[in-house]
């Protein structure tokens, strides 16, 4: 039986990582429309690629409000090394017929793509990802997403050419952090 189990683990794994390849060099697509105001907010880092700026960080999650000029004011905290950390940016939409595709900049004159590639009906849940691919991000409401979500999610990424098998969760286990 374990055998059995580890042979189709080892299969699942390799059509997901087929279909990844498969659609890695189409135009990557994001969701036909996005309300702003609906996404705003809150959302906790479910899972993600790891990327350097947040090795070691813990419990993480990103604000969305906007100033007063249409920009999207975005605050990302997390804990690390027993702190609660914070980085600031803007971030501003570059589509607005879906307000899908955003950019988003922490420190001039760097910025991102940050596009919304999975959405939730009633935006309980979002994926974000670059078009290069090498960024991804699953994100939900609250600190904790159920295993059929997540797992839809892996799938709907790995469709859309991106590599999940380098996802990795994000520990979420303090309740709230403490607001700065």
């Amino acid at each position: 039986m374990k055998k059995e189990i580890i042979a189709t683990t080892a299969l699942a794994g390799l059509g997901i990582a087929a279909l990844a390849l498969a659609s890695k060099n189409k135009p990557l697509e994001t969701v036909s429309h996005v309300d702003l105001e609906k996404y705003l907010g809150k959302w906790y880092e479910i899972a993600a690629f790891p990327q350097g700026f947040e090795k070691g960080c813990s419990c993480t999650f990103a604000e969305y409000s906007l100033d007063g000029n249409g920009k999207i004011i975005v605050k990302n905290s997390c804990m690390k090394d027993g702190e609660h950390k914070v980085a600031d940016g803007k971030a501003s939409v570059t589509d607005k017929k879906t307000n899908a595709k955003l950019e988003v900049q922490f420190q001039w004159p760097f910025s991102g793509k940050y596009w919304i590639i999975a959405l939730a009906r009633d935006y309980s849940y979002a994926m974000v990802g670059h078009p290069n691919r090498k960024y991804l991000w699953i994100l939900n409401r609250k600190p904790k997403m159920d295993d059929m979500t997540y797992n839809h999610l892996v799938l709907v990424a790995a469709g859309k050419g991106f590599d999940v098998r380098k996802l990795v969760k994000t520990e979420q286990e303090v309740e709230e952090l403490v607001e700065a």
